[in-house]
């Protein structure tokens, strides 16, 4: 039987299907107050992969978050059938809740053909076998932490992350704004490809932003800072696995005016770069809170 809360994402994100072009999503908790945007990400990839001849797979996603998710209330996505030429097809998708828009995306995609090959080599760092996984946190400091905070520090996740510059989060200092993360299912899943994309497109949302906030010496956690994704860009460049280890690439050029950007280009272990993800988030200090 496969782990509980792999299952439970598989279920999370293979969507109900109300009409061809119309699907709903329910939401997983994970400790956030809104809905965790890579959800709706791979909720709304799956929506629009479910639209297109199996053949052709996804390479680019271009969304914007509008609105925060409501975590108790389904999410309706309406897929637009924008183009299907010979070579690729193009789907808009919108999310709905409370009868408002919350997210928007187009996704493309693509027949499977040969072309010129070239890449960035992988960054050399030390495997995941190499690494010790995340420490929980000791009981008197858990006990501390408000609700919120314990759900998602108590919560067992469906990813294992090896991190190869530790941090503390709720201490953190001064780091440049780049950093290396290794991750995987933590179990194994079926083949399908446009699962692993979902599942994929669902993990790309963890520590984008994050890795804006790192040389300012503040985390999410610390509740100094009020974090939000505005949009997020995501390529795939070649087959890939969700159940075996990759590395998350990540680096913040610039911040300014309340929003961070953030890069991102995901590697397999053997060193292909199979994805490649940028972002744009609010990075807003709550000054309630200072």
């Amino acid at each position: 039987m496969p782990n509980p809360v792999v299952a439970e994402l598989v279920e999370l994100l293979g969507l109900e299907r109300l009409e061809d072009n119309l699907f709903r999503g329910q939401s997983r908790d994970i400790g956030t107050r809104f809905v965790f945007g890579g959800q709706v990400l791979g909720q709304a990839l799956s929506a629009a992969q479910q639209t297109v001849d199996a053949q052709r797979g996804a390479h680019s996603l271009h969304a914007y978050f509008l609105r925060a998710g409501d975590i108790g209330a389904p999410i309706v996505y309406n897929v637009e059938r924008t183009r299907d030429g010979n070579s690729f097809s193009t789907r808009r998708v919108i999310a709905i809740q409370h009868g408002e828009q919350i997210f928007n995306c187009t996704v493309s995609f693509q027949i499977d053909e040969p072309g010129f090959e070239h890449q960035d080599v992988m960054p050399d760092v030390p495997r995941p076998d190499m690494l010790p996984p995340r420490n929980a946190l000791p009981p008197n400091e858990f006990e501390k932490l408000p609700p919120k905070l314990q759900r998602w520090f108590g919560s067992k996740g469906p990813f294992e992350l090896r991190y190869v510059e530790p941090r503390d989060d709720l201490n953190p200092g001064k780091m440049p704004p780049r950093q290396h993360i290794w991750f995987r299912l933590i179990d194994r899943v079926g083949d399908s490809p446009t699962l692993h994309r979902a599942m994929v497109a669902y993990a790309s949302d963890f520590n984008l932003i994050g890795t804006a906030l790192l040389p300012h010496g503040i985390s999410w956690a610390g509740g100094k800072v009020i974090l939000a994704s505005l949009d997020h860009a995501m390529w795939f460049h070649r087959p890939f696995r969700a159940d075996e280890w990759l590395l998350y690439s990540l680096d913040s050029p610039t911040a300014q005016g309340a929003r961070g950007l953030a890069r991102g280009q995901i590697f397999s272990l053997d060193g292909r770069l199979v994805a490649s993800t940028i972002q744009e988030g609010m990075m807003r200090l709550d000054t309630h809170q200072t």
